[in-house]
């Protein structure tokens, strides 16, 4: 299949454009920029030139391919505190692939976080039939489940905050540069919320997997481990950079987490077992604490 993909130059992509092409798929990656483009030439793809905004070149580019993998999020405005911003651009785009798709039975694999959930109120073990009516995030996911009833094959796969390798962890790559610049790895109260992780390879072969196999209208969870305590990834942290894990109080969880303190305190177990039997996905790379703690950029002295 001819595959139109997202978010093209980020860390998902990286995994995802080699696995669809090992699998024999021939992939365009959306680029918005001349490095950008570089990087998804350099995993073997075709690039096509334009941004989130370009709705009409987005809808173009699907309507010439047998299917479409969104990855990408303007995490720019997120980053300047323009949150909503990101969120309708996400929405608009989604919206336009979705036309472009509509009534061609299509795949259509969209992208969540399972920590959305958890911030949007819902506790307990996120599983995949778990939803929610609307959140920041989740507004996204519903559309993207919602184009089953316009003919389009749709699926999500839901991300965990800790989706790591060759160095980069998602969440906890924020945790370690706080603890590089702190001295300590810290963790909220006690440490025993947890978090949900993923190698990214393993992320790869369930977006591969949703756009091969999957049924209209289905959620999965890329989540190989379903819950590590915040301590113990402290832990992990502290040992690899020669520094001490400490607790941190919510009275100074601002001061020392700063933009992740809304984060820190989430727990959020997820299981994969619906994602498992439905696709026969099996992660079978290293986990999140083996893979820290094997990280030689992360020993101290490292730069």
């Amino acid at each position: 299949m001819r595959i139109f993909v997202t978010g093209a130059s980020g860390h998902i992509a990286s995994a995802v454009i080699p696995e669809l092409i090992c699998a024999g798929h021939t992939v365009v990656g959306l680029a918005r920029s001349d490095s950008a483009a570089a990087a998804v030439r350099a995993l073997g793809a075709q690039v096509h030139r334009g941004e989130l905004a370009d709705t009409s070149g987005l809808a173009a580019a699907a309507k010439h391919a047998d299917g479409v993998i969104h990855l990408a999020f303007d995490h720019e405005q997120q980053g300047r505190g323009n949150l909503q911003g990101a969120v309708a651009a996400d929405l608009g785009a989604i919206h336009a692939i979705g036309q472009a798709l509509a009534g061609s039975g299509k795949p259509f694999v969209g992208t969540c976080a399972t920590g959305g959930l958890a911030l949007a109120g819902f506790s307990g073990l996120l599983t995949e039939d778990v939803t929610l009516p609307g959140g920041p995030r989740i507004d996204a996911e519903n559309a993207v489940i919602a184009l089953a009833q316009q003919g389009v094959r749709s699926s999500v796969v839901r991300l965990p905050p800790a989706v790591h390798h060759n160095g980069r962890y998602g969440f906890v790559s924020g945790l370690i540069g706080i603890a590089r610049s702190t001295g300590v790895a810290g963790y909220l109260g006690d440490g025993s919320n947890r978090w949900p992780s993923t190698d990214t390879r393993d992320v790869a072969v369930a977006y591969r997997l949703a756009l091969e196999l999957a049924t209209a209208g289905t959620r999965f969870q890329a989540v190989a481990e379903e819950g590590i305590p915040m301590r113990e990834i402290a832990l992990a942290i502290g040992l690899r950079l020669g520094v001490p894990a400490v607790a941190v109080t919510p009275e100074d969880a601002q001061h020392q987490f700063g933009f992740l303190t809304a984060f820190v305190g989430l727990d959020n177990p997820a299981s994969s077992q619906m994602t498992r039997d439905m696709l026969g996905w099996v992660p079978t790379r290293p986990g999140l604490l083996e893979s820290i703690g094997a990280d030689p950029a992360l020993a101290p002295g490292a730069v």
